[in-house]
C-alpha cells in the first residue's frame, strides 16, 4: 500500500506538474508579458495582433514571437515612443551586419536584452480604400489627393527570438582573400598543348 502511494505520488510529481507549468508557459509567453509592460502611450498600441511560430522548448524551431500594433500617430514620433520604451525596459541597442536583411521604410531598429533579440519596424501603414459594393477601388495616383483618415498614422512590427536561434549572433563567415588560398586552377593559356616539336629523322 505504502509504496503504491509514493509511486502514485511520484507520478504526480513527475509528470503532472511539468505539464502544468508547460501549458502555463504556453498560455502567458514572458516575451509578450514583457511587450505588455512596456511603457508606451495608448496612442501607439491599438489593437494589438499575435502570433507565434516554433517551440518555446526549441524542439526543431525555436519561438518566434510577432506583433503587430497599429498607432494613430506619425512613424517618427510613434518610433521614438517604442524606442524610449525599450531603453527604459532594458533593452540595448544591437547593430548587427543584418538590421534588417533587406532595406526597409520607415524605422527599423535592433535590439537584446539578456537571451531575447527585438526586431522593432515602425513605417507608414499601406493605404488601400475598402471596396465598394464588392468592387475595388482604384488607389489614386500621388498626385491626386486622398482622403487624410485613410493614410494616417504609422504601422509597428515587433519579431522578438531567442538570442541562440538568431542567425545574427554568430560570427559572419571572413571574406578575407589571404584566408581562402591559392586558386588550384591556374588560368589555361591561349594553346594549352604549347608547342609541338618534331620528331627527329630516321
Amino acid at each position: 500500500m505504502r509504496a503504491g502511494i509514493l509511486a502514485a505520488v511520484c507520478v504526480l510529481l513527475l509528470g503532472l506538474l511539468p505539464a502544468f507549468f508547460g501549458l502555463r508557459a504556453e498560455a502567458r509567453d514572458p516575451a509578450f508579458a514583457s511587450l505588455d509592460e512596456l511603457d508606451v502611450p495608448a496612442w501607439a498600441a491599438v489593437d494589438p495582433v499575435d502570433d507565434v511560430t516554433g517551440s518555446y522548448w526549441c524542439l526543431l524551431d525555436c519561438r518566434l514571437r510577432e506583433r503587430t500594433v497599429n498607432s494613430e500617430r506619425a512613424p517618427e514620433e510613434t518610433a521614438e515612443a517604442y524606442q524610449a520604451a525599450l531603453r527604459e525596459d532594458g533593452w540595448q541597442p544591437w547593430k548587427p551586419s543584418f538590421c534588417p536583411e533587406q532595406e526597409e521604410k520607415g524605422s527599423y531598429t535592433c535590439w537584446r536584452l539578456d537571451e531575447l533579440t527585438l526586431d522593432l519596424w515602425v513605417r507608414a501603414p499601406t493605404c488601400v480604400p475598402p471596396p465598394v459594393d464588392g468592387e475595388p477601388v482604384i488607389v489614386p495616383s500621388p498626385d491626386e489627393s486622398t482622403e487624410a483618415e485613410e493614410c494616417s498614422g504609422s504601422l509597428v512590427s515587433v519579431k522578438v527570438r531567442n538570442a541562440i536561434d538568431d542567425e545574427r549572433t554568430r560570427p559572419q563567415p571572413s571574406t578575407d582573400p589571404s584566408l581562402t588560398g591559392v586558386d588550384p586552377y591556374p588560368t589555361v593559356g591561349d594553346d594549352p598543348l604549347g608547342e609541338l616539336t618534331t620528331s627527329p629523322p630516321s
